[in-house]
């Protein structure tokens, strides 16, 4: 999972989602733009969607750090027979 911001309007799930060096903004999984800070998409955000009542500063977003378990390969099939006969 990569870093992101997140705040759940009535309406829909809006991100501010971390991509390279830019940010990308989101609307459920409809993507709204692209920018150079996450600062720059909150506006932007604020801008494009006024009935959603979005938060204008970004700490007041939930912020979800990018995965702590991203650089583990991913399970082996024979792991995944022990954790199915363990259950």
């Amino acid at each position: 999972m990569l870093a992101q911001y997140i705040h759940a309007a009535p309406d829909a799930l809006f991100r501010i989602i971390s991509h390279g060096r830019r940010w990308r903004a989101l609307r459920a999984d409809e993507e709204l733009g692209r920018y150079e800070s996450a600062d720059e998409a909150v506006r932007q955000l604020s801008e494009l969607q006024p009935t959603a009542r979005l938060p204008r500063r970004l700490a007041d977003w939930r912020y979800l750090p990018a995965s702590a378990l991203a650089h583990l390969p991913p399970p082996t099939p024979a792991s995944l027979a022990r954790l199915a006969s363990a259950a």
